[in-house]
């Protein structure tokens, strides 16, 4: 009798092909490069055949890929389903969760997948926003959790540090003009303030081309060479590169992100989250810079 499929090399299978790539199927499930590269070989090598057409760096399932997947995606599903029901019967149900929108994409969102894969039962429903107006949401109750942009004497623990760096289009040198063209967020938000207090002290002249609250129409303006912007390095987008003292820039600071709940008693399932977010985000204050 033929041993079984093993579940661990069939959720990398399924990860590379919804992901499209190694490396993003990596973050994904939460292992290196290599790692998931030598289980795909290994369940190639069990199978007796190749599962994928390789052209370049994309990979795209062949027609046993594409049948495996099918069984993969089944299997995954019921294993999922039997361990919440065994193991975590209480995490079910819906929690609300509340980010500003720079944050999730790199940073918060594979954390997010690995938690609902953890937690099949749960329903996460999410929230971006700025720092101010999600606290209002959780103090009035729409939210469960929340993770913000913890300012200065804000009585909040501080779940990771991240830094605020400068950063433009690479080919279009909008830091060599002056008065310096900036994009910021809209008035009221921390990096914007941050930023026009960098600006100010360095006695560097500035003028705000955009103000948005949108993360995507800040990127935009970047993008497309008109400013430079302020923004966390870890969720530095394709398309810009970080800039700073080399180019006449002022530093800009360490930003500290936190997660707070919402009043009263959390269910068991935004603990279950906020105990997920703090394992998975947790840096302890530090930054590798």
């Amino acid at each position: 009798m033929a041993d079984p499929l093993v579940l661990t090399l069939l959720r990398s299978f399924v990860a590379v092909i919804d992901c499209g790539s190694i490396q993003l199927a990596a973050l994904r499930v939460g292992r290196s490069q290599s790692a998931v590269s030598m289980q795909i070989k290994r369940l190639e090598d069990y199978v007796g055949r190749p599962l994928f057409l390789r052209e370049g760096r994309s990979l795209q399932p062949n027609p046993a890929g594409e049948d495996l997947l099918l069984h993969a995606r089944h299997l995954l599903r019921l294993s999922d389903e039997a361990l919440a029901s065994l193991r975590r019967t209480e995490a079910a149900g819906v929690v609300r969760l509340g980010m500003p929108e720079d944050y999730a994409t790199n940073l918060i969102g594979p954390a997010l997948m690995r938690f609902t894969a953890e937690f099949p039962l749960a329903e996460l429903e999410l929230t971006f926003d700025t720092t101010p107006r999600l606290l209002r949401l959780l103090g009035a109750g729409g939210l469960d959790l929340a993770v913000i942009t913890r300012a200065p004497r804000q009585p909040f623990a501080v779940l990771r540090s991240e830094r605020l760096v400068w950063a433009a289009a690479p080919d279009h040198g909008a830091w060599l003009r002056t008065p310096l063209p900036v994009a910021l967020f809209e008035a009221g938000d921390l990096a914007r303030r941050l930023v026009v207090e960098a600006l100010q002290g360095a006695n560097l002249p500035y003028r705000v081309v955009s103000s948005t609250d949108s993360l995507l129409g800040l990127i935009a303006v970047a993008q497309a060479g008109l400013a430079v912007i302020g923004m966390i390095e870890s969720c530095l987008p394709p398309g810009l590169i970080r800039i700073g003292d080399p180019e006449g820039l002022p530093p800009l600071p360490i930003l500290d992100l936190s997660l707070v709940p919402g009043p009263g008693e959390p269910d068991p399932l935004a603990a279950h989250l906020a105990e997920f977010l703090h394992r998975e985000l947790s840096n302890d204050g530090k930054t590798d810079l």
